[in-house]
């Protein structure tokens, strides 16, 4: 940036680095999806097509270069190490490793938030190619940044948001049975489930109307985990002389969507998300 003698204005910028070697988290909510939601018609209590969405707009981030840990040519540490979405909001930790643009928190922040709402809706025709969006009513994400110091935490954070997942759906299944198969009213399901526990909601799905939530798909019960893989690929090596290339092995990250209940610590010890944190 060039020097000038009103340059003296940037010392009024605030110094929002965050601490050095601790867990990233940045969480995007859906900003008045309800509305948004209904203009779509989307499907009640899940949409398939939304989730979907949500899952590919998720995945352009971790594949962008702040996701993939790339600034330039250079590797920053460490980029986005895992994401779980669920409903219409979306968290993405990054590694301890991270030092991209010194860890400013606006820069973070803006860059996930700006990438994943830009993705949403260059995406939205493939999934909603009946019901074009309009400017006066675009999908919008607001956005937060937590940090975690240790494993413990971040493994609890991403605890705390399946068991959230888990708790509405479980909810918001058994209210639209009751509207939609008991032709109950709005105000008569929210009164009928006041109070009620987790076994009454099975109950009333099951026994009213044969619907087995533990059937229910995964998807729409645990949410989504998104995690690099590796896959072996032949890649060419350089030619020599205007020889022609040999092809040699290497392995190739990609993204990797999984439904799986991360709540047990099994998950993390020997499952899917073992050595995540290492």
């Amino acid at each position: 940036m060039a020097n000038s003698r009103f340059g003296y204005v940037r010392g009024s910028e605030l110094d929002d680095r965050l601490l050095p070697q601790t867990y990233v988290v940045i969480r995007l909510d859906g900003k008045g999806f309800t509305k948004f939601s209904s203009a779509h018609a989307f499907e009640k209590p899940n949409d398939k097509r939304a989730l979907r969405l949500m899952n590919e707009a998720a995945k352009r981030v971790l594949e962008s270069d702040l996701g993939r840990g790339k600034r330039g040519r250079k590797g920053n540490g460490g980029g986005i190490l895992l994401a779980y979405g669920q409903s219409d909001e979306y968290s993405f930790a990054f590694s301890r490793r991270c030092d991209a643009y010194n860890r400013r928190a606006s820069k973070l922040l803006t860059i996930v938030l700006s990438t994943f709402t830009a993705a949403y809706i260059h995406l939205w025709p493939v999934h909603f190619p009946e019901s074009p969006l309009e400017l006066a009513n675009l999908p919008t994400f607001d956005g937060r940044i937590i940090q975690y110091t240790s494993d413990e935490e971040l493994r609890d954070y991403f605890k705390w948001r399946q068991a959230d997942a888990h708790i509405n759906n479980l909810y918001n299944t058994t209210f639209w049975a009751l509207i939609q198969l008991g032709h109950s009213t709005h105000a008569e399901a929210h009164a009928a489930l006041k109070g009620s526990l987790s076994r009454d909601k099975h109950s009333i799905l099951f026994d009213r109307f044969r619907i087995n939530y533990n059937a229910e798909p995964e998807i729409f019960k645990k949410g989504s985990i998104l995690l690099w893989s590796k896959a072996d690929a032949d890649i060419p090596s350089p030619s020599v002389n205007g020889e022609a290339k040999d092809f040699q092995p290497s392995q190739q990250e990609f993204v990797t969507i999984i439904h799986e209940d991360l709540i047990k610590d099994q998950w993390w010890e020997s499952g899917a998300g073992f050595g995540l944190l290492a």
